[in-house]
Parts: structure tokens; sequence; C-alpha cells
């Protein structure tokens, strides 16, 4: 026997009987005060990540060749490593590649300083953290992130090499990022450069010694210098196919 039941669409999905919305969509966004749940709920969490890759790459889409330059947010201007990054910057827009960072102070602001000084593109790709760090005033194009994957997508995607100065977690994770992406074939080998032998032999010599002769990795992903030329050169690599000037 056929019943008759109350049908409601709402989109693609079909709600019968006890299932039927006590509202429809146009009733719910028009709402004056109601409640404000959905704006902490995961469906609204998409649009605003999807929000963040439309403005990344809407920003960054005609940037042309560029170089990533990671480090520490706490080295110091009077720093050997300032200096050498302020250089590197400094390279980089002299030969027509911009400079992207994190837009924090430290390492980051010396690159853009770099290019900055040097009328170059200086790129500054945020994070918002609890204790608020603000881009450096040497920034020229800057984009301010929710989320640290859409972030790190944003450098992958718009650098054609990475120099890899001294730091802690964040700048561990960027590196770790990139390998691994070599390491899984996700990206093409995109160069990557860690600068300070001091700094980094330690991690050099347990990944070479401990993980790869352990079978645990293919190879490493990576080159090392203390030469801020050498490095931008390395760096740069893919982009001109030559040594730069």
């Amino acid at each position: 026997m056929d019943r008759k039941t109350r049908t409601y669409r709402k989109g693609a999905v079909i709600y019968r009987d006890r299932m039927i919305p006590r509202g429809t969509s146009t009733e719910h966004l028009l709402e004056e005060d109601g409640p404000t749940d959905w704006l902490h709920m995961d469906p609204w969490r998409v649009l605003r990540i999807q929000s963040e890759f439309v403005e990344g790459f809407d920003a960054l889409a005609e940037l042309g060749p560029a170089v990533a330059v990671f480090g520490s947010a706490r080295t110091k201007p009077e720093d050997p490593y300032y200096k050498a990054a302020e250089r590197m910057g400094a390279l980089l827009a002299q030969n027509g590649i911009a400079t992207i960072t994190g837009g924090g102070p430290g390492i980051m602001e010396a690159a853009n300083r770099g290019a900055t000084l040097n009328n170059g593109v200086s790129v500054g790709l945020g994070i918002e953290l609890p204790h608020e760090q603000g881009l450096n005033e040497w920034v020229n194009l800057a984009m301010n992130f929710r989320y640290f994957f859409v972030r790190k997508t944003m450098f992958v995607k718009y650098s054609q090499g990475a120099i890899v100065c001294p730091g802690g977690m964040g700048t561990l994770d960027e590196l770790f990022e990139l390998l691994t992406l070599h390491q899984t074939h996700k990206v093409d080998r995109t160069p990557v450069v860690l600068y300070g032998s001091e700094y980094w032999s330690g991690l050099q010599d347990w990944l070479r010694d401990t993980v790869l002769a352990s079978g645990n990795i293919d190879d490493l992903s990576f080159v090392m210098t203390d030469d801020p030329e050498e490095a931008v050169n390395i760096a740069a690599s893919e982009i001109y196919g030559a040594p730069l000037e």
C-alpha cells in the first residue's frame, strides 16, 4: 500500500516526514539573531580553507621565479646568519628572482630586507599565531594565513628552490616537508640548501649515518654550504639552468 509522505528537497538531499528541516536555507540565511555555532563547525572551516587557497593562488600566480628562504625568527641583526640571509635576498633580487619568507623577524626579515633594498620582490607569507609576530617592514607583497598547511602549499607551489638557514621547529617543519615531498616524488627535485655547516652538520651526519644507512630513506635530498653566493646559485639552479652572475 502506497503512503503519501511529505517530501522536501535541499539541493541534492531529499528529506521526508520527521527528517524535514523546520526552516529553509533562505530563512536561515536571512535570520538576524540566529545562533552562530555554525561559525565553528567543519563545513564552515572548509570554506575558510578554500578561501585561503583561492586568495593565495590569486596573489602569487604571477609572481615569477622565486626562492624561499627559511630560518629562525629569533636571529638578531648583528648575527652573521642575519647578514648572510640579507645577502641572499640581495643576490636573488639582483638576478630578478623573488624572495619568499615567512614574513616574520630574524632570518626572514633579513632576506626580505636584502630583496627590498635591491628593488626586488619581497614576499612574506605570515601565519596567525597566539604570540603574534606581525609582518616585518621589508615585505612588499604579504599574506597572512590561518592554516599552516595552506601556507606550506604556497611555499612549495611558488618557489623553485629553498635555502634553509639555522632555525627551530618551524624551520625544521618546512625542511622536512620539502624532503618528504622529494622522497615520495610528489614534487620535482626542487633544490634544497642547508646554510651553515656548524649548525646543520649534526643533522646531516645522523640522516646519513643512521637513517640512510638503515635504508629508511633513498638519499639526502639537500646540499650544505657556508657561502651565501653558493647557496643562492644552487637554490636558483632550476630557474635559469645555469649559475647566476
